[in-house]
């Protein structure tokens, strides 16, 4: 049996005119200009498909740009050219036995003969982490591990690709020539290199332009001295812990051993079962690791780094963490966070001139939230945003500050709503909601805001050097916090009790005020941190009531008139 991934169909693009079609990783390539994006099963499997295999190949191929004069060059071709598209064939011809997903000698991403010391093989499921198997007990699974799973070599080929980047922690099957194993089981295995990210990825036009985003430029010629994984040699079942070498070590690092064993069906090759052990193990994050922003440590303890990946929280919008993103400097002497480098390269690239002022570069946000011991996967979360490159310019950090002064109305206009809430419910006689318990009218704020978020992003995207534009935009979203949370608010009223309205005063302690809590003092105080939190949308409240007072008043004097 054998499924060539060079030639074969297996990743679904996205075209920008006519149906989705699986296509080789071959036309994938040379048609990158032609489609928008990828469809994947999973969303957490595009930075596995971009990491493991497209930038791989298109760097140890072409190499990859040595300045930002260069990468504009690649840029403006809107496509490769036709000597690259002629070395891409070349170079994937040669390679082309690394790229059998089921060849005895050299699978793709595999351990060729891998074996457990009792022969034993696993339900391909153990590679989906939605479906049913082993410990793996979904609330949902269309099947139960005593079911049998048929892949087609192409989903089995993503879902290979995703357990390498993504695979859960603990114990893992021990594999013969695994000097590390002990009572045929290997344990201390650390999660995927991607699930020790708050991965961050640029996204463009065409897959094109997300290849090109992806790119770090290579000033020194690094990544043009690496090798990825099939091309370093065949894959032995005896794992190590190590740095990454470079670049492409680190794309194409093989944190498993794995090997898919399929057989042959009235429809053509079907993969049913898997051998999965432990792979090998990075020593730490490297700090030229490009998808990620990182958090820094002024004063680590000891045996900590001062320099680590910061994570995704789950719950929370990609444009929430736009702090992070959007953190060009670098913390020496304090703690702090710093974007991604790839982040930080389009910020230099919309300053040389090589991005369109209104460039509509976006930013897809993944991650995986692991529970019990890291064994299980409790939260996938995948996000996707909109974001002015100019913010990310050093010039540009009017636009910058702009975009987190929303970020943080945003926040602040949430955490008013939940104090609003928490002095409601003790007018009322009871205590406020405990912090891991029970909804939050902030929340709803921030589920309410999201859509209108994006838009001003999408907005600022187009005109980032206009003033007034930019100005006018800011207006029109406090005015929209003010509006949804006057409406949150009035609900939580309409909601209170009688006995909220006449309150409650708190007994005062010892140097200590005494404290009333009425319906009327909580509407009151929120009304006042809506004031300050937006100004914006206070003035332009204000000037409507002094519009209505005027109105009113002549009103009056007409009927005494009468």
């Amino acid at each position: 049996m054998s499924f060539d991934l060079v030639s074969a169909p297996w990743l679904r693009g996205l075209p920008r005119s006519g149906e989705p079609a699986e296509q080789s990783l071959q036309d994938t390539l040379l048609n990158a200009h032609l489609i928008e994006g990828l469809s994947l099963p999973s969303p957490t499997m595009m930075p596995a498909v971009l990491r493991q295999v497209l930038l791989p190949v298109v760097v140890h191929a072409l190499g990859a740009p040595r300045s930002l004069g260069e990468w504009k060059n690649w840029f403006e071709q809107d496509g490769f050219s036709s000597q690259q598209r002629e070395k891409l064939v070349v170079y994937l011809d040669e390679h082309r036995g690394c790229f059998d997903l089921l060849s005895d000698r050299t699978p793709f991403a595999q351990v060729a003969g891998l074996e457990t010391p009792k022969g034993e093989t696993k339900s391909v499921a153990l590679l989906i982490p939605s479906m049913a198997s082993g410990n793996n007990v979904p609330v949902f699974s269309c099947l139960t591990e005593g079911e049998t799973l048929e892949l087609r070599p192409a989903e089995a080929a993503l879902w290979l690709l995703h357990a390498q980047c993504w695979d859960t922690a603990a114990i893992k099957t021990g594999a013969v020539g695994d000097d590390k194993m002990k009572s045929g089981k290997t344990t201390g295995n650390p999660i995927g290199p991607l699930g020790q990210l708050g991965v961050v990825m640029p996204l463009g036009r065409t897959l094109y332009e997300t290849i090109l985003l992806n790119l770090p430029v290579d000033y020194d010629g690094q990544a043009a001295r690496g090798v990825p994984r099939w091309a370093a040699g065949p894959v032995a079942a005896a794992w190590e812990s190590r740095p990454a070498r470079d670049l492409l070590d680190l794309w194409t690092w093989q944190s498993r051993r794995i090997r898919l064993i399929a057989v042959e069906t009235p429809d053509g090759p079907r993969v049913t079962r898997v051998v999965l052990a432990a792979g090998d193990r990075l020593t730490a994050t490297p700090p030229f690791e490009p998808h990620t922003a990182w958090t820094h440590v002024a004063k680590p303890r000891a045996g900590q780094s001062p320099r680590y990946p910061r994570r995704h929280r789950s719950g929370r919008s990609a444009w929430q963490g736009l702090n992070a993103l959007l953190a060009l400097a670098v913390p020496e002497e304090s703690d702090g966070v710093s974007t991604s480098l790839l982040l930080r390269q389009a910020g230099e690239l919309y300053a040389q001139g090589c991005l369109p002022a209104d460039y509509p570069l976006r930013v897809a946000t993944y991650g995986v939230e692991y529970g019990n011991q890291s064994a299980v996967v409790e939260h996938v979360m995948a996000d996707e945003v909109p974001l002015p490159a100019a913010a990310l310019a050093a010039s540009h950090q009017d636009l910058c500050q702009l975009l987190l002064e929303a970020v943080m109305q945003a926040d602040r206009a949430a955490f008013s709503l939940d104090r609003m809430l928490a002095d409601l419910r003790r007018a009322a006689g009871g205590d406020p909601l405990p912090r891991d318990k029970g909804g939050r009218p902030g929340e709803v704020l921030l589920h309410t805001l999201d859509p209108w978020m994006r838009r001003l992003l999408a907005g600022m995207s187009r005109q980032p050097d206009d003033i007034d534009v930019l100005e006018a935009g800011m207006s029109a979203w406090e005015e929209v916090v003010w509006r949804e949370a006057r409406r949150i608010a009035a609900e939580l009223l309409a909601a209170a009790p009688l006995t909220a309205f006449a309150g409650r005063v708190k007994k005062a302690e010892k140097g200590e005020k005494k404290d009333v809590y009425r319906s009327a003092t909580a509407d009151r105080a929120l009304t006042g941190a809506l004031r300050k939190i937006l100004p914006r949308a206070a003035e332009a409240e204000q000037e409507r009531q002094a519009e209505r007072n005027q109105t009113s008043s002549t009103s009056l004097k007409e009927e005494a008139s009468v």
